[in-house]
């Protein structure tokens, strides 16, 4: 099986990124993450691209629709023959059309067990988990449908809830998992000798 190929689309820090490339390379994946795309000029997860030598574009919306935009998105994939798009911290909505051609082949990780509290952000996400007083909180890895955060999904994983947490210190906690997450879905790919996760959920 050749290196299955990785884009990244990223509108803000990309914090999971040096964990989920030490996973990577751990596990020894046939994964190349062959391109990070940002549409935000500024967005800290350029800087990673640059720190960990990855070719990374700006694709800036101007005054493009979202159908627009979404093509030329669709273009700069194909041509980095992109077989899985990992979203993280993208902060378009991607239009109809897209999502239905990538689908299957486009993951997002949310910082909470869907359904629970779906369609929340990061620190109202933590926060809606303390304020229902539930004693176990995770992340969840889906494929992106056009429904937010509805998506099948494909794994989660939990941690604690402690009597001392505050958003910020569950969020720290959610977080370390979600480069763990994300790797463990590729994994899945990898050993099911696929590029598609419909194949194997």
């Amino acid at each position: 099986m050749k290196p299955l190929s990785v884009a990244v689309l990223g509108s803000t820090k990309g914090s999971i990124i040096p964990s989920l490339l030490q996973f990577i390379q751990y596990k020894q994946l046939p994964v190349n993450i062959a391109a990070i795309l940002s549409d935000k000029p500024q967005a800290p997860i350029l800087l990673k691209a640059e720190q960990y030598k990855i070719v990374s574009e700006i694709l800036l919306a101007n005054s493009l629709n979202r159908v627009d935009y979404d093509q030329l998105l669709n273009k700069t994939l194909k041509k980095y023959q992109i077989d899985l798009i990992l979203l993280i911290g993208f902060m378009r909505i991607l239009s109809k059309q897209f999502v239905t051609e990538w689908y299957g082949k486009m993951i997002n990780v949310h910082p909470s067990l869907l359904p629970k509290h779906a369609g929340l952000m990061d620190l109202a996400v933590h926060q809606a988990v303390l304020t229902a007083k539930e004693k176990e909180s995770g992340c969840t890895v889906h494929l992106v449908t056009t429904n937010l955060d509805a998506g099948p999904i494909i794994l989660q994983k939990q941690c604690p809830v402690l009597k001392q947490d505050t958003a910020e210190s569950l969020k720290a906690r959610v977080q370390s998992l979600e480069a763990l997450a994300m790797g463990e879905a590729i994994e899945l790919l990898i050993t099911h000798h696929c590029t598609n996760f419909l194949e194997i959920i």
